[in-house]
């Protein structure tokens, strides 16, 4: 089997009795470790009016992270362009670039990344635009931040700063399939987020392979799948562990926003027999198990997909064995 190239989506989870400031700093601490680790993207997401998640301001949090690694690309995972200007977004990112050269990703999607609340006060002031301006605000921040415009173009003469030698690499993020055909025409990355749809990638991915059309910045499809994994020792142990988010989710579906419960919390409510369905039955969205299991689970998704490289999301009450996570499937890939 080929060697996956791995990346990280973090989302700087909060547990319960900690704090975002903690999330914060783990989030740092997260990056450094997987730097030395081997993997080589590490992308921030972004949500907003939440007791579960830190991660509200990706561009934030990139130049941070990227100061406290060497050679790892980092970006987000992904800005929700539907809340920004394009322009706004486009020089954001190129001022992250001309910081660091060569390793800023800039990776949008268009869910709010928060309830109706939070979008409405978002849009304070200019109103929302609705999902059929997204396609738009695609093309736009690309053009904007790829130096992308035509001479027809009606924005040709507003230049997005500050200019530099290199530009963000564009990802495309969804779970949908309008998300892969928007990557497609417009010729950049895409990544599909399994860890949201629960639902299997492969033909979406292939949709936009298929479909990709080259562009200056983008000569061929590149292709990623987001996944949520939890490695342990045992399966018994990362079941343990995956109780955690399982609690959480059917939490959050009763309104319950208290960030991410313990094993033994999750266990308790959930009841000893509760095992986490397989990826893809019943909405599934993780892999937990042993590293040999979560490896050859991998393998078979990348090869389903046809991507040469996966997106890493690991939440865990526990700070350790969040790391351990992370550590221990490293090690499964290298050798496997």
């Amino acid at each position: 089997m080929a060697k996956l190239k791995l990346g990280v989506v973090d989302q700087s989870p909060v547990r319960t009795g900690g704090t975002a400031a903690d999330a914060v700093r783990e989030t740092l601490e997260l990056a450094r470790t997987t730097e030395r680790l081997g993997y080589g993207r590490y992308w921030l997401a972004e949500h907003h009016s939440t007791n579960s998640f830190a991660g509200s301001s990706p561009a934030v949090l990139i130049a941070r992270v990227a100061a406290e690694t060497r050679s790892m690309r980092v970006g987000s995972g992904g800005v929700m362009l539907s809340h920004y200007s394009p322009l706004q977004v486009a020089e954001n990112f190129r001022m992250l670039e001309a910081l660091y050269p060569g390793r800023i990703d800039l990776g949008v999607g268009r869910a709010p990344g928060g309830d109706a609340r939070a979008t409405l006060a978002l849009a304070y002031g200019r109103g929302r635009l609705g999902a059929e301006h997204f396609p738009g605000q695609v093309q736009d921040l690309i053009g904007w931040a790829t130096d992308g415009f035509d001479d027809q173009h009606p924005w040709r003469r507003v230049r997005a700063m500050p200019r530099a030698a290199t530009v963000p690499e564009f990802w495309l993020l969804g779970s949908g399939g309008s998300s892969a055909l928007y990557a497609a025409e417009n010729g950049c990355g895409y990544s599909f987020a399994q860890f949201i749809s629960g639902q299997d990638g492969a033909v979406l991915v292939r949709q936009y392979q298929d479909r990709f059309r080259p562009s200056p910045w983008r000569a061929a499809p590149r292709a990623s799948v987001a996944l949520g994994v939890i490695c342990a020792e045992t399966e018994g142990e990362a079941h343990r562990l995956a109780s955690s988010l399982e609690l959480w989710n059917r939490r959050i579906m009763r309104g319950m926003d208290r960030g991410i419960p313990s094993p033994d919390e999750a266990m308790t409510e959930l009841g000893p027999d509760w095992r986490p369905p397989p990826l893809g039955q019943d909405g599934a969205r993780m892999i937990a198990g042993s590293p040999a299991q979560v490896r050859d689970e991998l393998h078979s998704i990348a090869t389903r997909c046809a991507a040469d490289e996966l997106m890493i999301v690991t939440v865990t009450h526990e700070w350790r064995a969040r790391v351990r996570s992370y550590e221990l499937l490293a090690d499964a890939m290298a050798g496997g």
